[in-house]
């Protein structure tokens, strides 16, 4: 008896294990189709608002008749005369973004530098935090400190009419790259091997040799990658931009020239535009997008070449 009782109680062990090992595969057969469909909202969404902007974007030329060249080269932006000219936002854009991309990303790498090697370590945790902190502030804030520091400061030290100009968004656009610039170069350094800071010692560099010879080409697909997602902020920013940038749809010749970037344009007037003015705004978009695209293309491969 002892034996036939061992004997089930064995098979009913081995029956519960069996099913038990059944009940986890069914469970990763149903994460694995929820995984899958997770994936495909994504990249479907991605989609349809991709297919969507370009096609309400390309309307205006493939059915009325107007012409790309004119759009992307005119410099008369007057809905009410149909003049669709973005050649101004587009240069006001691409200058906003040049000179953030040098201010902000010199202050973030060094930043960077400053907490992960050279501040002591209650130090840099307070400016993490700080930096932390910062990149939790809507943008709207940053465009309204604009709007009472930096706009009157501009007006007083040029001695303008109005400070909201080019320089201001540049300066704005500066600070708002700043938290994600620090946050990710300081990963890439933090992450560098110490044998290779051990290596440079042992040679003779100094803390600021080893830095900038050893340290910085170590991290710098980290670095560059830290760069690209700043860009992204830069040029796509709205709500801080429309505050100091005075709006003003005109090709700048100075930098305390009043601006309007493509974002501007179509956050100011989508809410009430209709019909070919509304079609050229999706332009603008795909305007938008397309630098977007080709910028990351460039940024992506320039890291990929920095790893190897």
């Amino acid at each position: 008896m002892s034996i036939n009782t061992e004997i089930m109680e064995s098979s009913k062990i081995k029956d519960k294990k069996i099913k038990n090992l059944n009940t986890k595969y069914a469970l990763d057969r149903i994460m694995k189709y929820i995984f899958l469909v997770s994936a495909t909202i994504s990249i479907i969404s991605l989609v349809v608002i991709t297919g969507f902007v370009f096609y309400k974007g390309s309307k205006p030329f493939l059915t009325e008749g107007y012409s790309i060249i004119s759009f992307l080269t005119g410099t008369e932006w007057v809905p009410s005369s149909k003049l669709f000219g973005i050649a101004p936002m587009i240069i006001a854009s691409l200058l906003a973004t040049f000179g953030s991309i040098v201010i902000g990303t010199s202050i973030g790498i060094l930043t960077a530098i400053f907490i992960a090697e050279i501040a002591p370590k209650k130090l840099s945790s307070k400016i993490s935090s700080a930096v932390e902190l910062l990149a939790g502030i809507p943008s709207v804030l940053y465009g309204m400190f604009g709007l009472a520091v930096i706009v009157p400061g501009i007006q007083s030290i040029f001695n303008l009419p109005k400070g909201q100009s080019l320089l201001a968004v540049i300066l704005v656009l500066s600070i708002m790259m700043l938290p994600t610039i620090v946050s990710v170069s300081e990963t890439a350094i933090r992450s560098v091997d110490n044998a290779y800071k051990e290596g440079s010692y042992a040679l003779g560099a100094s803390k600021i040799e080893t830095i900038f010879k050893v340290i910085l080409p170590a991290a710098k697909s980290g670095i560059l990658a830290a760069v690209v997602l700043g860009i992204g902020r830069a040029l796509g920013e709205t709500m801080a931009v429309i505050l100091v940038a005075g709006n003003s749809p005109t090709i700048p010749t100075s930098i305390t020239d009043s601006v309007r970037p493509l974002t501007t344009n179509i956050a100011l007037e989508m809410g009430y535009a209709y019909g070919t003015h509304q079609e050229m705004l999706f332009a603008t978009g795909v305007v938008l997008f397309t630098f977007i695209l080709i910028l990351n293309i460039v940024l992506n491969k320039i890291t990929k070449k920095a790893v190897k």
